[in-house]
């Protein structure tokens, strides 16, 4: 038969009363009134059948039976709470799985991976490259990085970049003798497609010209790989900010125009909305928003935006 266990309300109650031999300090550390507290112990002693505490000279006393009980509650109490301990200090190390796409794994977190296991050498970070972002996290992930609007249900999210498409292409280009002064000479050169024309659409419209070659250029299923056909001089590049930026800071590539235009969407760190807060999905977190609000102060003071977001 299962065990008869007194109430664990009660029990609290008992343990702070005793511990500080009052029932207005016990109220105080609980959070309750003085009532309640005298109402959980009543209830303990009639579960028990035993009086725990007497009163003497407007002092309370525990009865012998009182301090027996106490002396073993106390421990139980220390054994959840170290037991407590042990459980947080353990959620904050071992492996911690991040989903996200190949392209920002590749232009943005694997190189800077190694300052986060720097600061936390107890977390062990595992890297899962997916194409598609299911807007669910399955229970084998920690963390993932989403590029959208930043509402999932379920999910907490947390923006990372504000990002930016701007034109981007490699330095030989430049030199190739094709002119690459203005917008308009993009007609003399390769447009490269990020999974779609419609960016580069985007773009030319608002700077207000139109150009014959706009429908054509290579198409690419990744962002990484549109990068690597700007950096290799196949032709001109609408880059994602986030992700051009590590080319451009190494001179692979250049922005021939200050145009630039802000994207409606973003990237998110995102998970469990009842796991937001372990420890290492906490650390994580915390040490990817401190680099990008400073890349993002080094960002503002180069870029400035065309206008509203219309991406």
């Amino acid at each position: 038969m299962p065990r008869r266990l007194p109430p664990l309300n009660a029990l609290k109650a008992f343990e702070a009363a005793a511990r500080h031999l009052s029932f207005t300090r016990a109220a105080e550390e609980l959070f309750v009134t003085q009532a309640a507290i005298s109402h959980q112990i009543k209830a303990l002693e009639e579960f028990l059948g035993i009086k725990l505490f007497r009163r003497r000279n407007r002092t309370l006393l525990l009865t012998e039976e009182g301090q027996s009980y106490f002396l073993d509650i106390k421990d139980i109490f220390g054994a959840i709470a170290d037991a407590t301990d042990k459980l947080v200090a353990r959620s904050a190390k071992g492996s911690l799985t991040v989903t996200l796409q190949p392209s920002f794994a590749i232009q943005w977190l694997v190189p800077r991976l190694v300052r986060f296991s720097e600061r936390h050498p107890e977390i062990d970070v595992r890297i899962k490259a997916v194409d598609m972002d299911e807007g669910s996290l399955s229970d084998d992930v920690d963390v993932a990085i989403y590029y959208g609007r930043g509402s999932w249900p379920g999910l907490r999210s947390y923006k990372l970049h504000t990002e930016y498409l701007m034109p981007v292409c490699s330095p030989l280009l430049l030199a190739s003798g094709r002119p690459l002064r203005q917008p308009a000479d993009l007609a003399w050169h390769t447009l490269l497609h990020d999974g779609s024309r419609r960016d580069w659409h985007n773009w030319l419209k608002e700077v207000g010209i139109d150009l014959p070659n706009v429908n054509q250029g290579p198409i690419f299923s990744h962002s990484s790989m549109v990068i690597q056909a700007a950096v290799h001089g196949q032709g001109v590049a609408l880059g994602h900010s986030v992700l051009s930026q590590p080319e451009i800071e190494a001179g692979r590539l250049v922005c021939p125009f200050e145009q630039v235009l802000v994207s409606k969407n973003a990237y998110y760190l995102v998970s469990q909305e009842a796991q937001a807060e372990q420890g290492k999905i906490a650390a994580f977190r915390d040490w990817m928003l401190e680099l990008v609000e400073q890349e993002e102060q080094l960002r503002r003071q180069r870029l400035a935006p065309l206008g509203p977001e219309t991406v």
